[in-house]
């Protein structure tokens, strides 16, 4: 079940070590903090944190935080430094107050995490681009055991290629195609999301005998010719992202798509990247989300952004009397792969100090 699944990161690599040798703190980093309904450890490394990718070597070394995930709504948090003058942060020690009242805050019962899980639970097992490769490899609904269009739940479904009883299935159709934004390249479909179902008898592709699946769920009609493809939704996922940088490599991608299909949004959204295990992406990458500010011409009338000029001005000044002056990138927020394919791959917005924009620019921090 989904809420077996475990989402968290693994604090005792290495591999974080890698983006920088000190901790940086917050001008206005607070000496205590309480921790709140609906926080997360990347939130609360960012009220402390510069670099809040940081955050495992904030809770280092403390004996009263073995577990960060142990942190729970109602803790009281101190920062305090290590002989070497290295920030961390430990629980606060509570004062026993005798009282006759009752208590009226009771502590949440669930710890909180990097990333809320049903967030990304959807993600993992069902989002799916499908290039030419998956498509011409992967089983596809030949029909039903009923004449049905629209096939409902518990119907039986057969299946051209092998299966694993037991194993549960995504059904797909071939969606819109994926084309990259900058290289213009189509890297494949994506996967809309008909069905789940359940495979309950393997076929015999050498004697013509189909596979046989149950239809567990339905969002969509189920056609002929529909891909299906192995999910995870009744095993525990590897489930321990590394938060870590990409050694030696220096990414430069762009967002496709995000999954609300808007122009403009914010923390924890889902969006689909133009890189993928091609360029050295893997699970647990951290990046930076940096939008181009506008160049400006200098004229003789004073600094101009080229849209705020004339058009009289735009279609007669010599080239050679520009004076361009490039701006530079600003970061407005981290985004963590969740997801790799091929040339693809998922990530999830962490957090953004402005309203991100599918044209931003996605680099390594």
């Amino acid at each position: 079940m989904l809420k077996k699944i475990l989402i968290t990161i693994l604090c005792s690599s290495c591999a974080f070590f890698a983006f920088a040798d000190e901790l940086t703190l917050q001008e206005d980093a607070p000496k205590t903090y309480v921790v709140k309904r609906g926080d997360t450890l990347w939130d609360i490394s960012g009220i402390f944190l510069k670099e809040p990718w940081l955050w495992p070597k904030l809770w280092r070394m403390n004996p009263d935080i073995n577990n960060p995930h142990l942190i729970f709504p109602g803790d009281k948090l101190r920062l305090v430094f290590d002989a070497d003058g290295q920030p961390m942060l430990v629980k606060g020690k509570p004062e026993l107050k005798w009282s006759p009242n009752i208590r009226k805050d009771m502590k949440d019962a669930n710890p909180i995490t990097i990333i809320p899980l049903e967030v990304l639970a959807p993600y993992l097992n069902y989002s799916n681009v499908l290039t030419e490769q998956v498509l011409d490899q992967s089983p596809y609904i030949l029909g039903g055991d009923e004449k049905y269009k629209s096939n409902m739940e518990g119907a039986l479904l057969y299946v051209k290629g092998d299966t694993v009883p037991g194993q549960n299935y995504g059904i797909y159709h071939k969606g819109d195609a994926i084309l990259d934004p900058e290289s213009g390249e189509k890297l494949g479909y994506y996967g809309v999301l008909a069905g789940t179902a359940k495979a309950i008898r393997a076929g015999d592709l050498d004697n013509k005998m189909p596979s046989t699946l149950k239809l567990e769920s339905s969002k969509r009609e189920v056609r002929a010719g529909d891909i299906i493809l192995p999910v995870n939704d009744n095993q525990t996922l590897p489930a321990f992202y590394r938060m870590q940088n990409i050694a030696g490599n220096d990414i430069q991608a762009r967002m496709i798509s995000s999954y609300n299909e808007v122009r403009e949004f914010g923390k924890f959204e889902v969006v689909l990247l133009n890189k993928g295990a091609d360029a050295g992406l893997d699970l647990g990458n951290v990046l930076a989300i940096k939008r181009q500010s506008p160049d400006v011409i200098e004229t003789q009338d004073g600094p101009i952004y080229e849209e705020d000029a004339s058009r009289w001005y735009r279609l007669t000044r010599p080239n050679t009397s520009d004076k361009r002056i490039s701006m530079p990138k600003e970061g407005i927020g981290h985004l963590m792969v969740f997801k790799v394919q091929e040339q693809t791959s998922f990530a999830i917005v962490l957090a953004t100090s402005k309203p991100v924009q599918i044209e931003d620019l996605i680099t390594t921090p």
